[in-house]
């Protein structure tokens, strides 16, 4: 099968998306297909190599397509637009259509299905939700006036009815989209995934001598919860913690900077700035303890399949987690993780103590994350998605 994943993304980038995008592109291939993975050139001068970025082999055939970009925002959309509009039309390009933009999607969408091929879009959110709650969910952002939520809700509609697959990136968000627009045949919840290497293997956590490390690893926007976590460190001693993540450009690494440092943190939190993707890995084998502190928001609660969750479970790490719907997906309290309240930090220092007070404990639910991460690979997620694109090619 011939797929082709539009992804209007500079390319390659170093934000969750873009890895995401990057293995299950990788995923695909490596089950036989050719995929082209059309994406804007990378803005990085000298311009990066993705397959060494994301460390990905070479020997699957996946193709990276770069739509020339230049001009203003606005210019290079619509040129990602009408290169993705006729890519898809031109005959014997691809056999299947696959994107988690919107704004492709429903572009592709106003095509009579007889002039195009078979479309399949992986949603990621309500689109109307998240653009509503923009500006509370990262720094820097403005909301979608309510006249834009009502476009996007159309455009997700149009989507709903006319793509050839769907796919929803949790169980929540797939009840909200079914509760908006209606039954839909054939919706699939496809959750991310993680890479795992053939020679990990569990060490338990907390067998060695100094403090324990507590270790968050991802972007530091506020929904992502790291204010709470340095506001739970501060109610425990004899911690160390390293958060790993920040994009140099956004505000919330110093933000959060000033916070630990207000706290008294400042000899006990490291914060390492942005890694490398395949750098990540070696700083949760290093934790004792893995937190997701995520704070509770829509995109928390429902619409998120962190790849850091994956990626703790791979570690097989002890795991803290904030108790919402879409982390409840994967985690189950007293088995693999702790979850407690978000946005509290008493809860979550109480857990990290109890964790630190019971090595026993902290072994067990490691063990156990260990155990649940074979079942997340992008491998199997290639799968899960693999199902849906022959289904749609079907129709």
């Amino acid at each position: 099968m011939r797929i082709a994943y539009f992804a209007d993304i500079r390319f390659p980038l170093e934000r969750a998306n873009g890895i995401q995008t990057a293995e299950t592109c990788h995923a695909l291939a490596a089950r036989g297909h050719a995929v082209d993975l059309v994406v804007r050139p990378d803005t990085a001068r000298p311009a990066r190599d993705p397959f060494a970025y994301y460390a990905l082999t070479r020997d699957v055939p996946l193709t990276v397509v770069r739509v020339p970009a230049a001009g203003p925002a606005p210019v290079r959309r619509a040129r990602y637009l009408l290169a993705a509009l006729s890519a898809a039309m031109r005959p014997g390009q691809a056999d299947v259509v696959f994107t988690r933009d919107l704004g492709v999607a429903a572009w592709i969408a106003l095509v009579p299905r007889r002039w195009r091929p078979p479309l399949v879009y992986e949603s990621h959110g309500l689109a109307a939700v998240v653009g509503r709650d923009l500006d509370a969910l990262v720094s820097g952002a403005r909301a979608a006036s309510p006249r834009k939520q009502r476009r996007l809700q159309a455009r997700e509609r149009r989507v709903w009815a006319r793509a050839d697959g769907y796919v929803a990136i949790t169980a929540a968000l797939a009840r909200d989209l079914e509760s908006a627009f209606g039954p839909r045949p054939g919706l699939a919840v496809v959750p991310d995934g993680v890479r795992l290497s053939p020679s990990r293997r569990f060490v338990p956590p907390l067998d060695h001598d100094g403090a324990p490390l507590i270790v968050y690893a991802g972007h530091l926007y506020p929904w992502k919860g790291v204010d709470t976590l340095l506001d739970a460190l501060a109610l425990v001693s004899g911690l160390d913690a390293r958060i790993v993540g920040g994009h140099p450009a956004e505000p919330d690494l110093g933000r959060l900077t000033a916070r630990a440092d207000a706290l008294g943190l400042s000899d006990r939190v490291r914060f390492t700035g942005h890694v490398a993707p395949g750098d990540v890995a070696a700083h949760l084998a290093a934790a004792d303890v893995i937190v997701l502190p995520n704070s509770q928001s829509a995109i928390s609660a429902r619409y998120t399949s962190p790849l850091k969750l994956f990626e703790a479970l791979a570690a097989g790490r002890a795991i803290v987690a904030s108790h919402l719907p879409a982390l409840a997906e994967v985690l189950t309290d007293g088995q693999n993780a702790l979850l407690v309240a978000p946005d509290d930090a008493a809860a979550l220092a109480a857990a990290l103590a109890r964790l630190v007070a019971d090595p026993s404990l902290a072994h067990r639910l490691a063990r156990a994350a260990y155990d649940a991460a074979p079942a997340y690979t992008w491998a199997k997620r290639a799968e899960r998605l693999d199902a849906v694109l022959r289904a749609a090619v079907r129709t």
